[in-house]
């Protein structure tokens, strides 16, 4: 088994020549909404573990590389309005070459014979819309996909022995199954693909970066997980 590590979130960067299009944005480039707080830091200390790992670190509010192209929400706000032959250029320079370059790592082991683990990284606001998340970690996956399931439980599991008090909910505060990055893989890759989604809570991120004890304590699941899968091959 071959572990991939991505981060789709990791930043709130605006390229240089689209910064125009932000000048009213106000604070939002810094909050939810612009990016994942603490999910690069997380990643970053994760992607140790893996035998591939990619972050993308445009804001999401330039164009979101965890959406379909066909999604409603592809472009935010900011730059649905742009023309059409704008938005192909943002496709073409940064949408493509995140997604291709992993797409390309993971055709490459399945080829070679192997299975990939893609974890992908983020974070969730506490409070949405006025609701509180009912959750510390979540964990996306495709419950029709058995190997998938599998690999979640283990991860539950795992998880609760060494964080015994922490709220893990299994496709919470999304479904795995909903549009994304691991949804698209999973159409792509139907054989020797399982790809989960990690989400943190953001109460555990300060600044940015990552509670140290949540960090490492992931790091250590992963860990396990990655072993144990390797040998029941």
């Amino acid at each position: 088994m071959k572990l991939v590590i991505t981060c789709e979130h990791g930043g709130r960067e605006i390229p240089k020549s689209y910064q125009y299009l932000f000048k009213e944005a106000g604070t939002v480039l810094d909050t939810h909404r612009g990016y994942d707080p603490g999910a690069l830091d997380l990643y970053t200390h994760l992607a140790r573990l893996s035998n591939f790992s990619q972050a993308c670190t445009i804001s999401r509010l330039l164009i979101e590389v965890n959406r379909s192209l066909h999604h409603p929400q592809l472009f935010s706000e900011f730059t649905a309005e742009l023309p059409l032959a704008e938005k192909k250029k943002i496709i073409d320079n940064y949408y493509l070459p995140y997604r291709g370059k992993i797409e390309k790592q993971i055709l490459n082991i399945i080829s070679g014979g192997e299975r990939v683990v893609h974890i992908s990284v983020h974070s969730f606001t506490p409070v949405l819309n006025g609701d509180v998340r009912a959750a510390d970690i979540g964990i996306l996956y495709d419950p029709a996909r058995i190997e998938e399931k599998e690999i979640a439980k283990d991860f539950k599991s795992v998880l609760l022995e060494q964080l015994p008090q922490t709220r893990v909910r299994f496709n919470y505060p999304y479904l795995g199954k909903a549009d994304g990055f691991t949804t698209s893989l999973r159409n792509k890759f139907p054989k020797n693909y399982s790809g989960i989604e990690l989400e943190v809570n953001q109460k555990f991120s300060n600044a940015n970066k990552m509670d140290k004890k949540i960090r490492e304590i992931l790091y250590s699941c992963i860990s396990d997980l990655k072993k144990s899968s390797s040998s029941k091959q």
